[in-house]
């Protein structure tokens, strides 16, 4: 499975580990995601997905 959140499509970030005497290595900066259950509206049924924290936060806002 791709590591990106179903809701709002966030993926992994490039970015540098840097150490004490500024080598910088490669990383990956992955999203926090969390398998939830989600009641959807419209389908009157619970829906798994894989969402991330920031979207779990906000679900009250967002209408699914």
């Amino acid at each position: 499975m791709s590591k990106t959140c179903k809701i709002s499509n966030k993926k992994a970030n490039n970015g540098y580990s840097v150490s004490h005497s500024h080598v910088r290595t490669k990383k990956k900066q992955n999203v926090n995601l969390q398998n939830k259950k989600i009641w959807s509206i419209d389908k009157k049924c619970w829906l798994k997905m894989k969402v991330s924290t920031k979207v779990i936060k906000s679900l009250h806002k967002i209408s699914i």
